[in-house]
């Protein structure tokens, strides 16, 4: 019989911890989770496990109470990036100036709640590889299906949002942007370009069979060459790149680019406040100065990109670029606009029966959980992913019919949400036009918070950002 020895203080400890743990339980749906209560009870009142630093009869050494302190802040780190926070830094200027290069944020779970992991047994603070080593930080099994537990409210028009890259379920280890797919397609129109003897007396039914070739031979020259490319590796939903964008169109919308303007349902778009587009900028010879690049806000990466000695293609928001007919060394700027592109190979769904552009495009309706569309050999560029990679079916084509799970299909029903998410920086933004729906399983969380702000083209200490810190992260 087990001697109970506990103080009143203990006893409250228990109580407490208890009740978050069985609020915990009831969050999470899995009553499995009740077999830790024994674990909570001995925790605070038996204490009869003898835990690495902790046993009944000696006093714990130096190197052990060390060993306890590491796992119980690793496993603390792990329960609150799961579940409520997680740390990201801002890699690139495409939501520039709303969030800059070297923002780093604190991410909230609870805003669109958060999801239980497909990979569980993974190393924290690492998304998916151990840098140095360059190994997973993650184990493939056990693997759990999707599932998101309850949070504060849904997405909204205009959210900035986290998310796992919905392209990052295949990578080339060594090149990783663009991603795969577009990789290979570009590759294999390369290829074919080189060698007409690929497509020799071969007949296409569909653009989209014509893309099926077109990246077969392209990931073939990829894992034909590993020494450029690296590995072909999958990853799993919960271990792909993190992604920040605004969410621009919800499930069921129909959204539209019109002239660098977004659509929805029709109707002219609300846009963010810190929008930028490139405009072409003139001068009369003379090169724009540091300090114009200073108070315009043009980073050292933007003044490369496309400038020549008196032309220039630079990200403005409207408000800056009204202020360019006070340079007097400026003769002409304007903002610059991307025309349909007749072969609707420069953006998703890559098919000439769209033929859209970064700057016009669409109309495009967001796929949304339990709605049925008509599907046939044009509109299945659209959807392949979603049927396949995103919702886990088999698709096949033959004799120019559709076959979803060895059935003949005209229809298909959606068991998932999708978001459409741009950057504010819309001319320098890898972003849904280029490859496509986020599903719903993919959405990490909201940024809240920029509690530290570096600038990298700078040095220190001139590179903080002082009136960054603590500015609120998801606004408009």
């Amino acid at each position: 019989m087990i001697e109970i020895k506990a103080s009143k203080k203990n006893w409250i400890k228990f109580g407490i911890a208890s009740l978050l743990y069985l609020l915990m339980v009831l969050w999470i749906g899995s009553f499995w989770l009740l077999l830790g209560l024994p674990l909570v009870f001995d925790i605070y009142i038996t204490k009869k496990i003898p835990y690495i630093s902790k046993t009944q009869d000696k006093k714990p050494g130096f190197i052990a109470e060390w060993l306890d302190a590491i796992i119980f802040a690793l496993v603390a780190v792990y329960i609150i990036n799961l579940f409520f926070f997680q740390n990201y830094k801002i890699p690139t200027s495409s939501l520039e100036k709303s969030l800059l290069v070297g923002d780093f944020l604190f991410v909230s779970k609870l805003s669109y709640g958060p999801r239980m992991p497909n990979t569980p047994l993974a190393f924290p603070l690492v998304q998916n590889t151990f840098p140095i080593i360059n190994t997973k930080s993650y184990t493939e099994w056990p693997k759990w299906d999707y599932k998101r537990l309850t949070g504060f409210g849904k997405i909204k028009h205009n959210d900035i949002v986290v998310f796992n890259f919905a392209a990052g379920d295949t990578i080339a280890e060594l090149q990783q942007n663009p991603d795969i797919y577009n990789l290979s397609r570009d590759g294999g129109r390369y290829m074919v370009a080189q060698n007409p003897n690929l497509i020799k007396g071969k007949t296409y039914n569909s653009v989209w069979e014509q893309n099926q070739f077109l990246m077969s031979v392209g990931r073939s020259e990829i894992a034909a060459n590993p020494q450029i490319y690296g590995k072909i590796m999958y990853r799993p939903v919960d271990r792909r790149e993190n992604y920040v964008k605004r969410c621009v169109a919800l499930p069921g919308d129909t959204f539209e680019i019109r002239h660098n303007q977004i659509y929805i349902n029709g109707i002219v778009a609300e846009n963010p406040k810190n929008i930028q587009h490139n405009y072409q900028i003139i001068t009369d010879g003379t090169p724009l100065s540091n300090e114009f690049f200073s108070n315009f806000g043009i980073s050292d990466d933007d003044k490369k990109d496309g400038s020549f000695v008196s032309q220039y293609y630079l990200p403005l928001t409207s408000e800056k670029a009204a202020q360019l007919n006070q340079v007097k060394t400026i003769t002409h700027f304007e903002l610059t606009e991307l025309q349909p592109d007749s072969t609707g190979m420069s953006v998703f769904p890559y098919s000439a029966d769209y033929p859209w552009s970064r700057d016009n495009y669409g109309p495009l309706w967001i796929p949304k959980k339990g709605a049925t569309v008509d599907i046939n050999m044009t509109n299945l560029v659209i959807y392949d992913r979603v049927i396949t990679a995103y919702e886990g079916n088999k698709l096949e084509v033959k004799n120019n019919q559709i076959y979803i799970n060895d059935k003949l299909a005209s229809t298909y029903t959606f068991k998932m949400d999708y978001y459409f998410m741009l950057g504010d920086n819309r001319h320098k933004s890898a972003d849904a036009r280029y490859w496509g729906f986020v599903p719903e399983d993919h959405v990490v969380g909201s940024p809240v918070l920029v509690w530290l702000s570096l600038d990298k083209d700078k040095s220190f200490p001139m590179n903080i950002r002082w009136n960054r810190f603590f500015k609120m992260a998801n606004s408009n």
